[in-house]
């Protein structure tokens, strides 16, 4: 069982690492805040609860190479480019056309399910190739690649930046949830939001689109 614990350096270097990202804004953290100042933090909890099974996901698909796999083979890869860009598209016309983006007034009947939520945050990490990037170029550093413990390892460290990520996360939803009081009070601060975060979202599709893959 100690086999598969990185030691104290690595735990608390990529602890440093993960915190950075976890606070670095991204398509997922503007989904995180979108479901929660429209539809209540339970909508934002299910919507972090399915991004972080997206992460768990790409963190066992990198332990065992499969991963590196799929960014070795260019048709793939443009193929899971494409299909990123394309969500985050849907979701930029969304908070613009349905008021899914961070519109703060609910209409009648639009108001999803949470297990729709959930699918929503675990499809816009499954599709978003920079995740999967992330945990080949990013997860390997900390382990030696003549280690006989790495693919352990891997899912030591996948597992300990869930844990450091998601209390950041969850504190986000709780502030978005704390204000949408406020931003119920101006419509005008609602379309600006709106459309604010439909950019977001279409800008990262457009940063995906352009993505390589590291050689």
């Amino acid at each position: 069982m100690i086999e598969m614990i990185p030691s104290l350096s690595v735990v608390l270097a990529f602890a440093l690492g993960s915190i950075v990202l976890a606070v670095t804004p991204g398509p997922d953290m503007a989904l995180f805040i979108s479901r929660t100042v429209n539809f209540g933090k339970t909508h934002g909890f299910m919507t972090v609860f399915g991004a972080m099974t997206g992460v768990a996901v790409h963190t066992m698909l990198a332990a065992f190479g499969i991963s590196m796999l799929i960014l070795a083979a260019p048709a793939a890869f443009m193929a899971l480019k494409i299909a990123g860009a394309l969500y985050l598209v849907w979701l930029a016309i969304a908070a613009i056309r349905s008021g899914t983006g961070l519109s703060v007034k609910k209409a009648a009947g639009r108001t999803p399910s949470l297990g729709n939520s959930y699918l929503t945050g675990l499809g816009i990490n499954l599709a978003n190739p920079k995740v999967a990037l992330f945990f080949v170029t990013f997860l390997p550093q900390f382990i030696s690649a003549d280690d006989p413990a790495a693919s352990a390892k891997l899912v030591f460290l996948g597992i300990e930046f869930l844990v450091i990520s998601v209390p950041i996360v969850i504190a986000i939803v709780l502030g978005a949830h704390w204000l949408t009081g406020t931003l119920m009070k101006s419509p005008r601060v609602q379309k600006i939001l709106n459309w604010s975060f439909a950019a977001v979202f279409a800008g990262f599709a457009a940063t995906i689109l352009f993505a390589e893959a590291r050689k």
